[in-house]
């Protein structure tokens, strides 16, 4: 997560990143309820605006891109303008697809889908119970264009297990109606 935290900060260059050790600053700890390590606590105006708990890279690049629309327009234009390496971005794609054991690239958010395809794979996953984390392509071009490349997939939502891509919808669909994707769940498990 130190990567993740890095290369955040990097991008979002107007932000301040601060990482304390809970253990060694409670009146902190107790403040920000933190519970769990490694908590995330993102503040405006000194006030919490949002928390995730855990190591999710992809929830944690969600929500630091989602408050980082406020920067001044002078600061967004070089973050447009910045322009990173293939080989950085890969990296990132790769760090991103193997955040969780399963990891959806989605148009919007899971509380918020906004695409009809985007809303029908979270349907399913959710009837099926199954546990995943997800990426919202909408707040973030590189990703939203480097995926497509990297994994020689051209749409969204894109489902990857265990670091390997499985598809889109209609895979998925297959996938769960003929049982394989408990079964490629559970073996990487």
């Amino acid at each position: 997560m130190n990567d993740v935290v890095a290369e955040l900060a990097g991008k979002f260059s107007s932000l301040q990143f601060v990482k304390i050790e809970a253990e060694n600053f409670p009146d902190i700890s107790e403040e920000f309820e933190i519970a769990a390590v490694p908590t995330f606590a993102v503040l405006k105006g000194g006030k919490t605006v949002e928390r995730i708990e855990g190591a999710k890279a992809a929830e944690l690049t969600n929500a630091v891109a989602k408050h980082a629309k406020g920067v001044s327009s002078a600061n967004k234009s070089l973050a447009e303008n910045d322009v990173k390496p293939a080989k950085d971005l890969n990296t990132r794609l790769k760090s991103l697809i193997e955040s969780a054991p399963v990891m959806i690239f989605i148009k919007g958010t899971p509380q918020q889908p906004r695409c009809g395809f985007t809303r029908q794979l979270l349907d399913i996953l959710n009837e099926q119970k199954i546990k995943y984390s997800s990426f919202n392509i909408l707040v973030d071009e590189d990703v939203r264009q480097g995926l497509k490349a990297y994994s020689n997939w051209p749409t969204f939502p894109q489902m990857y297990v265990n670091g390997e891509l499985i598809g889109g919808l209609d895979i998925v669909k297959e996938l769960v109606s003929s049982g394989e994707l408990h079964e490629m769940i559970e073996e990487g498990n």
